[in-house]
Order: C-alpha cells, then sequence, then structure tokens
C-alpha cells in the first residue's frame, strides 16, 4: 500500500512540475518514485521515508543546478516564454482593457498593448503575459 502512494505522490509531483518549471517538484517526483521502488521490495516504512529525503536532498543539491543550467543554457523557453512572439486568434473584441484570445488551442484573457481595438477573427501576436493575461498587438 505504502508503495501504491509513493507512485501516486511521485507522479502527481512530476505532472505537477508542467506548471512551475523550476526543476524542484520533478526531483521530488523521482525521489518519490525512489522511495516506492523500495517499499515495493518490502522494506519498512521508515526505510522509504529514508530514502526519499536522502535521494530528494541529492537530487536538488546536485542535479537539479546542472538540469536548470543545461535548459536554460539550451535556448528552450518554457512556460509563459514560449508564447511570447506566437501567433494567436481573437475570440472576442480585444482592446487595452479585456477581451480575449487563443492561442495554441487555449484561451486567454487578453488586452492591447497599445490601446488598439482588435476584432473577432483577427491574427495578434503575444508581445508578453502579465498574470493570466496575454499583452498582444495586432498581427503585422
Amino acid at each position: 500500500m505504502a508503495a501504491l502512494i509513493w507512485l501516486i505522490v511521485g507522479i502527481l509531483l512530476v505532472v505537477a512540475e508542467v506548471l512551475s518549471g523550476d526543476f524542484v517538484l520533478v526531483m521530488l517526483g523521482a525521489a518519490a518514485l525512489a522511495a516506492a521502488g523500495v517499499s515495493a521490495v518490502g522494506v519498512p516504512d521508515l526505510v522509504s521515508v529514508l530514502v526519499f529525503a536522502a535521494t530528494s536532498v541529492g537530487l536538488i543539491v546536485g542535479a537539479r543546478p546542472f538540469v536548470k543550467r543545461r535548459m536554460l543554457g539550451s535556448g528552450i523557453r518554457m512556460h509563459h516564454e514560449a508564447l511570447l512572439g506566437s501567433t494567436a486568434v481573437a475570440v472576442s473584441r480585444v482592446d487595452e482593457n479585456s477581451g480575449q484570445v487563443k492561442i495554441g488551442g487555449e484561451t486567454w484573457s487578453a488586452r492591447t498593448l497599445d490601446g488598439s481595438v482588435v476584432e473577432e477573427g483577427e491574427a495578434v501576436t503575444v508581445v508578453e503575459i502579465s498574470g493570466a493575461t496575454a499583452v498582444v498587438i495586432a498581427a503585422v
């Protein structure tokens, strides 16, 4: 039973990393998966907790800086940075205060950068992400 709990926690942490992008949750998720592995072979729960703790510290201190440097130095844009410069389509009227656009199949709240008005169906370019709002300009 403990192995199943560790497995679920590990998978949830790895999936949650997609939202955070800071490479901490994936390290904790990997540590939980390691704890699930040792728990599955029948070791006491205290041992699996110690494996989780040791693996977490080892991965966060040892592997995380390398992985983060490698990913950030590779030029790969992650999360909201990947949306900058992308083309979107207005799904409602967008002005300097409100509106909605569709970016890659997802609907985002939006506003224009320069105070212009974009009508539904027109293409826009994402220039900034401010919280959960895409700041856009009319596509050229």
